[in-house]
């Protein structure tokens, strides 16, 4: 038995009243020993009826208008709460949903701490503790087992405490299961401000950093299989190819390759080839001579040949080729001029070293030629897509390495750096970084998953948002049909993601809607607070309503994990652990000193 505090007054639906007695308005209450929280708006009580305890959370409460004038002239006002039924307590196990409801004349008691706590956690003993309910200031174990077996969603306003839980909810999962979890799951963290590089997380013996930077060539890479580099999905993404043409212009460009990639230096045969075929052509082309000036620039010791193909013109009126040399002007139409000017240096061509990036500019340039001599491709619907390949190879190949063995999986937790990378770059490069890691896991995972992969993207809304203009919509609709993909299959596959945005309004309904569980700090903005409430069905109204005025480091937990929403007071993170995302000093930083 407990204190009592009211009876049953009124049962309206789901709709409980009690009337208060007198003494229920204490902040705290001692009864047998033990210490109960007196009744205020979100604290627990319980309903005695019959053999059960039905429980309930206050919802509010208000004074009776109704009132009687003593003899003494004294008002004496009526107190009455107003309750919603949440579950029920069975053999002293907490059951949620709304199985029976109370009766008038019941009897409405206060709880103790440890039924508060039983209504939150079912295993005290797991000991995954990251913080206390904010209200009854009671430490609460989480359920680790199903957290970790979802997709998670982080959110909330800059300085609201966000990163701070997304690091402790991992930093208090290795701490406790790093030896246990080493060999069977892998971390990927995607890092944009490079919160994470130092002492974070994990220990440095399980943790592997990336630092990727376009500002100089001597940062890390990002390192992907030569067959992987050369895929259709993988250079569509790099360079935002377009669906109808400039994707199927990539799969003709990379089927050449494969088909002649045995033989030996088949690059430099076909660039002489190809060139060759375009010099002696008799019906020339101004597009492909153009295409081979830019071409030869990137093509290693081909100086000579660059400026002697610089020297050609084109003349429109004999829709011919001429060449400017010291002795005049000639035409070179025929076998003995080709073989004097241009043969000896055509020959000297050697491309047998290009990798990556450059072997896929110079492919990229011959097979245009070849589509446009041969009528296979429209030369202005092609040309944005190399001038890209020109635009962001330089870029790309600093962060990106091609044809090297695959990342090292030894250790339990990757972070990738974007923090030094251009805007373009983190924009596509996460895409790419996303589909390794999935399709990659996909490709080796058992039914059912004996490993797990876990994404976890912070400042999600960089490469997740509906909402940019610059980029085309088939390129944004691939961007996100791979997350929503991911999202909606990766489950099977044993792949999770967890996302943490300032902005979830940005984010894709779709992907919000398909998260299972959720960390929602103070949000402000009325278009988060309605995709809140339009996707998230956890979600009760009166958790939905503090979230405007939450604390920092506080935030509302609820998903499928939980089986009542309950807000949380996150515990902060030593200095040498928390994310490198700390608030400027001023004080400190100006001197500390008033004028």
């Amino acid at each position: 038995m407990s204190i009592e505090i009211g009876e049953v007054v009124a049962v309206m639906g789901v709709e409980v009243s009690i009337r208060a007695f007198e003494n229920s308005n204490h902040e705290t209450h001692f009864y047998q020993g033990k210490r109960f929280k007196g009744v205020s708006i979100r604290e627990f009580v319980s309903i005695s009826h019959g053999f059960r305890e039905i429980v309930c959370t206050v919802e509010g409460e208000y004074l009776d208008e109704r009132h009687f004038e003593t003899e003494a002239s004294e008002k004496i006002y009526t107190r009455k709460l107003k309750l919603r039924p949440i579950g029920y307590f069975e053999d002293d196990h907490f059951k949620d949903g709304i199985k029976y409801l109370p009766k008038i004349g019941d009897i409405a008691r206060l709880l103790s701490e440890q039924q508060v706590s039983s209504i939150f956690e079912k295993d005290p003993s797991d000991s995954y503790i990251i913080g206390k309910l904010l209200k009854e200031d009671l430490p609460v174990s989480l359920p680790w087992q199903k957290i970790f077996k979802s997709h998670l969603g982080i959110f909330g306003n800059t300085g609201s405490g966000k990163s701070n839980t997304l690091t402790k909810l991992f930093t208090v999962l290795f701490a406790n299961r790093t030896e246990s979890i080493g060999d069977t799951s892998k971390f990927v963290f995607l890092d944009f401000n490079g919160e994470y590089t130092q002492g974070q997380l994990v220990g440095a013996d399980h943790k592997k950093v990336i630092r990727l930077t376009t500002r100089h060539r001597d940062g890390d890479r990002f390192r992907i299989h030569d067959d992987e580099f050369w895929d259709a999905e993988t250079l569509g993404i790099l360079f935002q190819a377009t669906t109808n043409t400039q994707k199927p212009f990539l799969k003709r460009t990379i089927s050449g390759r494969a088909r002649f990639i045995d033989f030996h230096d088949s690059l430099t045969n076909y660039a002489q080839k190809t060139i060759t075929q375009v010099l002696r052509s008799t019906d020339p082309s101004v597009e492909a001579l153009e295409q081979i000036k830019s071409l030869v620039r990137h093509i290693p010791d081909a100086e000579d040949f660059a400026q002697l193909i610089g020297k050609v013109g084109w003349n429109n009126t004999n829709r011919s080729f001429y060449i400017i040399l010291e002795e005049g002007t000639r035409y070179p139409d025929n076998e003995l001029h080709f073989s004097q000017i241009f043969a000896p240096k055509i020959s000297q061509l050697n491309l047998h070293d290009l990798k990556g990036f450059s072997e896929l500019q110079v492919r990229a340039g011959l097979q245009l030629i070849n589509d446009a001599q041969f009528g296979s491709a429209q030369y202005e619907h092609i040309q944005p897509l190399l001038r890209r390949i020109d635009a962001l190879k330089e870029e790309f190949s600093r962060v990106i390495s091609v044809g090297e063995v695959g990342d090292d999986n030894s250790k339990l937790v990757t972070v990738i750096s974007l923090r030094e990378c251009k805007q373009d770059v983190k924009k596509i490069l996460p895409i790419l970084i996303a589909k390794h890691y999935y399709e990659q896991h996909r490709n080796i995972v058992t039914s059912p998953p004996s490993t797990t992969l876990h994404l976890i993207i912070d400042e999600a809304h960089n490469i997740l948002s509906q909402q940019s203009n610059r980029e085309a919509e088939s390129w944004k609709d691939y961007r996100l049909e791979l997350f929503e993909e991911i999202i909606k299959e990766g489950r099977k596959f044993g792949v999770f993601l967890t996302l943490a945005s300032q902005r979830p309004a940005d984010i894709s309904p779709t992907v919000v809607s398909q998260l299972h569980n959720y960390f929602i700090h103070r949000l402000v903005n009325d278009r988060d607070l309605a995709l809140l409430e339009n996707t998230i069905s956890t979600l009760d109204s009166l958790s939905r309503g503090q979230i405007p005025t939450l604390p920092q480091g506080a935030c509302v937990v609820t998903g499928t994990s939980f089986e009542i929403p309950m807000l949380m007071q996150i515990d902060k993170l030593s200095k040498k652990q928390e994310p490198d995302s700390s608030d400027v000093d001023l004080f400190e930083l100006w001197g500390g000193q008033a004028d």
